[in-house]
């Protein structure tokens, strides 16, 4: 009797063990509009993972998807990822519809794997139009933009005009609606990381200029460290889950740096107990998407990302929150 009350306990603790922890911060779940390049690298799929774990735990509420990539297929592997987790129904909205190339290593083949509605990104609406409409549709400060690509699509939006979704421009919709950008771009406190200048670093200048809200970077160094995807994930992941194959895709499970997840962690759990955020200074941006963080007070408040945890405590969590 002693030993099967044992191995209930032990099925119980493993299963709580896998369960996403309670939010540092209280309250209702953060509206998303998560912003990915999903097509070169495969921490976007585990970023986004990330988001459903989040929204079943009453932590997140995913407002939409914005494809920001010319990846024939992006639309329709971010499309399968949420049918799979269940928000068939979430919109997704493109940055580009024509001129479109294949060349990722998973997203036509998690498009063609698991069911979804958009059969590519020539048939979805444009990012600047489902951006327009969620925040339109939302109450006042209440919404979280979380990029984790390059910035065409939010530079597209601060710029657009007003038409038959709001009467509002495209700044003037941010500041009512948006309550703060969470960014994995840059490297701190300088370098140079690809969503910043590859491929479109016109859009990183504009939106650091034109952006009038609190932003804080998750820069290429803190993602560098924490590696996930390997071995480990792959004995936990379920086999039939688009996230266990895109990452059998991408690399057969050698593991990759998670950039895009440490942006979504942060923005949804907080800072404790995970990170800090240096705010003394800003981010100022050069012509070629490098980037200098600046000693200096400025309105509103920037900030980057620094690891306040060990790196094996945030990567088991990460983890965690893919598994689900």
């Amino acid at each position: 009797m002693a030993i099967k009350f044992l191995l209930i306990l032990t099925s119980l603790l493993s299963w709580l063990s896998k369960q996403p922890t309670q939010s540092t911060h209280p309250g209702p779940p953060i509206a998303v509009i998560l912003d990915t390049d999903m097509d070169s690298d495969v921490d976007d799929v585990g970023a986004l993972a990330m988001l459903h774990a989040f929204e079943r735990a009453g932590q997140a509420r995913i407002l939409g998807v914005i494809v920001t990539s010319d990846d024939r297929y992006s639309a329709a592997c971010t499309d399968a990822i949420n049918t799979y987790f269940g928000r068939k129904d979430i919109p997704i909205g493109v940055s580009q519809r024509d001129s479109l190339k294949s060349f990722s290593r998973y997203t036509q083949k998690i498009a063609q794997a698991f069911p979804h509605r958009l059969a590519s990104n020539a048939i979805a609406e444009t990012s600047t139009s489902v951006y327009r409409r969620l925040l339109a549709s939302q109450p006042d400060r209440s919404v979280v933009i979380i990029t984790i690509g390059h910035l065409t699509s939010l530079s597209r939006l601060l710029h657009s005009s007003p038409d038959s979704i709001s009467p509002l421009s495209g700044q003037e919709l941010i500041a009512r609606k948006v309550k703060a950008w969470s960014c994995m771009g840059g490297q701190f406190p300088s370098g140079k990381e690809a969503n910043f200048y590859r491929p479109d670093p016109a859009s990183t200048v504009d939106c650091l200029a034109n952006w009038q809200l609190p932003v804080t970077f998750a820069g290429w160094e803190v993602g560098q460290q924490i590696v996930t995807g390997g071995e480990a994930f792959k004995a936990n992941c379920k086999p039939n889950s688009p996230v266990y194959k895109a990452y059998e895709y991408y690399n057969n499970f050698k593991g990759r740096a998670s950039w895009d997840q440490i942006a979504v962690l942060q923005a949804v759990e907080g800072n404790t107990p995970y990170f800090s955020v240096e705010t003394d200074g800003y981010c100022q941006v050069a012509p070629d998407g490098s980037n200098e963080w600046r000693a200096g007070s400025r309105s509103p408040t920037q900030g980057y990302v620094k690891l306040a945890s060990s790196i094996d405590v945030i990567q088991k969590r990460i983890e965690t929150l893919m598994n689900l």
